[in-house]
């Protein structure tokens, strides 16, 4: 006798006569058990999980790292570029040269991280004016543009020292450099946007009788929310370019100051270690501003999947 089989419940026929349930294996009975919504919302999240995991366009850069760490640990790259260990350390020395002061590290990657987020902001904030007043009055306006281009121009090396005259050794001198590097991104992204309007939307708005702030509210920002996120992105990377290297001039705290004593007293680990916190900080500063993209703009068509 099958030990897995269970009991027969009976049920009524079309006949009217009672009529035996077959016996279910147990094998059977988990084929047709319905998962709870619960279960299998997790399931169903769970999958998903993984799917992302294991993709191609996590696992194939994943798989692309660790090869690129293990030539670099073997010496690879030494022997092919003849450095020595003190030239360039190996991952292992930079990471227990991590692990011995990462609250020094810690300390001094928020510090530049929030001079280059004080600074975009501020950036991003004035070049957002001035390709308002570009499009509003192009006459006047344009040439500001003109002007933002010149000063992008400028090498962050050669506007460090005057800002250190301008704004003193403290941390308003980093901050308006990375607004100076920052804002010409904005400026001529967030113009174009605005200017590259369907001319039917703005007959209908014409043919509403609106004036111009209703038409810069409902058409013209809106259709430049796009390009000013891709702004954000290009300035996420700029300005901590602009922080670390505004601290190698007058600065007591931050990855470009640790940086810069780090290769004078041939701490080639340490500095090694502030250019790895500075990559992490950066691609968390760049996730970060991908993220708000995402729910900001989700109404746009290269937000859907």
């Amino acid at each position: 006798m099958e030990t897995n089989s269970v009991r027969e419940a009976s049920f009524m026929g079309s006949s009217g006569k009672e009529m035996a349930q077959p016996a279910l294996t147990a094998t059977q009975k988990n084929a047709v058990a319905v998962p709870k919504p619960a279960e299998a919302t997790a399931s169903r999240g769970g999958s998903r999980m993984l799917k992302r995991i294991f993709s191609a366009g996590v696992l194939l850069p994943v798989l692309a790292g660790v090869l690129f760490l293990g030539l670099w640990e073997f010496e690879f790259f030494h022997k092919i570029f003849d450095l020595k260990k003190y030239q360039l350390p190996l991952p292992t020395a930079i990471a227990t040269t991590m692990r011995d002061n990462f609250s020094m590290l810690l300390s001094y990657t928020g510090y530049t991280l929030t001079e280059a987020v004080l600074g975009m902001l501020v950036g991003s904030a004035i070049g957002f004016l001035i390709a308002l007043a570009a499009t509003a009055w192009p006459r006047w306006g344009s040439g500001s543009l003109t002007l933002v281009a010149a000063l992008n121009a400028v090498p962050i090396v050669a506007l460090a020292p005057i800002m250190n005259l301008w704004f003193g050794d403290g941390i308003g001198s980093r901050i308006a450099i990375v607004t100076a590097t920052t804002m010409a991104a904005m400026a001529i992204n967030a113009y174009k946007g605005m200017a590259a309007i369907d001319p039917l939307a703005l007959d209908l708005m014409h043919s509403y009788a609106a004036g111009k702030p209703a038409v810069f509210r409902y058409l013209r920002i809106r259709n430049s929310l796009p390009y000013v996120f891709t702004a954000l992105k290009i300035n996420a990377t700029a300005s901590m370019i602009g922080a670390i290297v505004g601290e190698f001039f007058f600065s007591s705290k931050g990855l470009g100051y640790l940086l810069s004593n780090s290769i004078k007293v041939a701490k080639m680990p340490l500095g090694w270690s502030c250019i790895v916190l500075a990559a992490i900080a950066g691609v968390l500063f760049y996730l970060v501003v991908e993220r708000l993209e995402k729910v900001f703009i989700k109404w746009h068509p290269s937000q859907r999947k």
